[in-house]
């Protein structure tokens, strides 16, 4: 199954709640909330503050994105805030793994994300543990970017990889994806689509997560 989560950063912040309404009816399963702090990535987004605000609205599982030096220090915080999945980047910490337990240990889905240009073979000692691996396929920071599709070959690896320990790992690609290349990303193995100008740009995100769902069936099919 394709699972689909629009990206708040891409949302109109004056009506945020109403926004995730918007995309919970359209069908969306997850919302991406992406973390950022001026220094990982150059830009500042939100705080769990807003997570914690936002969760009384939603039944959607908050895919709570941290792209942030130090992570180990706010994961406590995220969890506090109602995030379902915590995803930390395997770049911004030299101790991943222990990063990886801090989360588990608060009862949330662990995620470790990779930049475009980071090799995924360096989570191979933790692929065990994680419940899902975020792709990036432009390089964090902005909303908008086009996407990167030198990264599809990874995606391939890496579905490859978790077939071949059997694991029930999630593969989420992050950036530039629209019904275009949410398709060609279905193919190489993905399984969770973050969409965030594609979805909340348009003035009827139900039809714009209608026809991401539709060219994921279709590229399936094929």
């Amino acid at each position: 199954m394709v699972y689909l989560a629009p990206s708040i950063l891409a949302a109109d912040f004056s009506c945020l709640a109403a926004e995730v309404k918007r995309v919970e009816d359209a069908g969306a399963e997850f919302l991406h909330i992406d973390v950022m702090d001026g220094h990982f990535v150059p830009n500042l987004t939100l705080g769990p503050l807003v997570v914690k605000a936002l969760r009384p609205h939603s039944r959607l599982k908050f895919d709570v994105h941290l792209m942030i030096e130090e992570p180990e220090r706010y994961i406590s915080l995220f969890a506090q805030a109602g995030a379902d999945y915590l995803t930390v980047h395997g770049e911004a910490t030299p101790h991943i793994h222990r990063a990886v337990q801090m989360i588990k240990s608060l009862g949330l889905k662990a995620g470790v994300a990779l930049n475009p240009a980071t090799p995924w073979e360096g989570l191979r000692y933790v692929l065990g543990d994680l419940d899902l691996v975020l792709i990036m396929t432009v390089n964090p920071g902005f909303g908008g970017q086009a996407f990167i599709p030198g990264v599809l070959p990874k995606i391939v690896e890496l579905k490859a990889e978790l077939a071949r320990i059997k694991s029930r790992c999630l593969i989420e690609v992050d950036g530039g994806i629209n019904s275009e290349t949410a398709k060609a990303c279905v193919q190489a193995g993905a399984q969770v689509l973050v969409a965030g100008a594609a979805v909340f740009a348009n003035p009827e995100p139900a039809q714009a997560l209608k026809r991401i769902r539709q060219a994921v069936s279709e590229g399936e099919l094929e």
